[in-house]
């Protein structure tokens, strides 16, 4: 079996899928018989990788495999594909992910204590129904309150490989094209806010502010979620699947 070969399969099967595909399914692509090792699959996915370099799309590693997608670059343009779809989350949405992502595990009562309102039961829903929010655990405290995670799927829409690879917050303070700031204040040991991500470029003393782009408006936020789901500056390279 020729390397071009392997190439092209995997190519074919990676646009095919329209997903996040592990090397273990594309190897189940193959005959038995002719079937490639693992590190002969990542050396041709790295390969592919390489040829894709200057091209409109890319192949990216995310939490649950590798696949197609339009360049970061691009996505403004390619985004006119869905002109009618609004483009942005609901402030409350996207407070209480970059909470959930920045902080986890954590509690809605701790994400209620940094925000200072009460957390919409409908957004974690919302959340939790589009798969990008768990329960991973329970607090050891009176009432065992439920700890709050993000997936793979929340890795995947985001193009992550893992949850180490979120901007850093002192990062995402620098873009100045991003007009909400959430502050996320570090208080004394014991308290929700205790805890300075990984990498974060901060020192424990400092407040650190994540910059999002939001929609001040009282939208519908499962309406908005699904909506914004087509214009995320990582699109697949396929048309959206409504019923996901």
């Amino acid at each position: 079996m020729s390397e071009s070969y392997t190439r092209n399969v995997v190519e074919a099967a990676l646009l095919a899928a329209a997903r996040p595909v592990s090397i273990a399914e594309l190897a189940q692509v193959f005959d038995e018989q002719s079937r490639p090792t693992n590190k002969e699959l990542r050396a041709t996915l790295e390969q592919l990788e390489k040829d894709y370099e200057g091209r409109g799309v890319c192949i990216r590693e995310t939490a649950n495999g590798f696949r197609f997608q339009v360049r970061t670059e691009f996505s403004h343009e390619i985004s006119r594909l869905w002109p009618d779809r609004p483009r942005k989350y609901s402030r409350a949405l996207l407070e209480t992910i970059a909470l959930i992502a920045y902080r986890q595990p954590i509690t809605r009562a701790e994400i209620e204590h940094v925000r200072g309102v009460a957390v919409n039961p409908e957004i974690v829903k919302t959340l939790m129904e589009r798969n990008w929010v768990r329960v991973v655990g329970t607090r050891d405290v009176p009432g065992h309150p439920e700890l709050l995670g993000t997936t793979d799927e929340f890795l995947d829409y985001f193009s992550l490989k893992s949850i180490e690879d979120l901007p850093p917050l002192a990062e995402l303070k620098s873009l100045s094209d991003l007009n909400l700031q959430l502050p996320l204040p570090v208080t004394a040991e014991g308290s929700p806010a205790d805890a300075v991500p990984v990498d974060s470029g901060l020192d424990s003393g400092e407040v650190p502010t994540v910059t999002v782009s939001v929609d001040d408006s009282d939208g519908d936020d499962e309406e908005e979620l699904k909506a914004a789901e087509n214009s995320a500056a990582g699109l697949v390279a396929a048309p959206p699947d409504e019923d996901r």
